[in-house]
């Protein structure tokens, strides 16, 4: 099978490849271990991040061949391994948000020029958003953070965690209800147009 330079090969032809070939499945971690690892550290820092993605392509590698291959993106399904594994470090989760919501707030941009005015009301919010997270149930949070963090559809998160989407739905909006309550039911972003 000759694949032109720029067709990008789907995610489960390169698990099913791999059932033969296990070399293959290599692809998958270079395609997504930047972003995994970039949602973990956003939820624990970077002090296990690395050992937490690798875990999860060794889990995605050694139950590759019980993948459903009529899902061509492989995202939910390593998202919802990542998210099971996670669930051991509730802890750690729930300590990171209390030192984040006690953190001080600078005042002092690093460099005003690659800022914007968004990051930097997010910035100023972080307390009262991470004093809200550690309060969400673990699965509520799970919903919130790989909606707003990972950019995956509704979908993707119920096939991610294993649950109906409208299951998802209501976990979701619970979460943004509370998150806005903590704002006092403003979005910061919006504030001053």
């Amino acid at each position: 099978m000759t694949v032109s330079p720029t067709t990008r090969i789907r995610d489960s032809d390169i698990v099913s490849a791999s059932w033969t070939s296990p070399e293959v499945f290599a692809e998958l971690f270079d395609r997504y271990s930047d972003m995994l690892y970039r949602y973990v550290s956003r939820r624990l820092g970077p002090e296990i991040s690395e050992d937490l993605v690798g875990e999860t392509f060794l889990v995605a590698f050694a139950r590759r061949t019980h993948y459903d291959l009529t899902y061509t993106d492989a995202r939910p399904w390593l998202f919802g391994i990542l998210t099971k594994l996670l669930s051991r470090h509730r802890r750690t989760e729930a300590a990171r948000y209390r030192m984040l919501q006690r953190s001080p707030v600078e005042d002092v941009l690093e460099s005003p020029a690659d800022r914007t005015a968004e990051r930097v009301t997010a910035h100023a919010s972080r307390p009262v958003l991470a004093s809200t997270l550690a309060t969400l149930s673990p699965k509520d949070r799970d919903v919130l953070l790989l909606v707003a963090w990972s950019d995956l559809s509704y979908v993707e998160v119920a096939r991610a965690l294993d649950i109906p989407i409208g299951t998802v739905r209501s976990r979701l909006n619970r979460a943004r209800r509370k998150a806005r309550a903590a704002l006092g039911d403003t979005n910061p972003i919006n504030e001053g147009e």
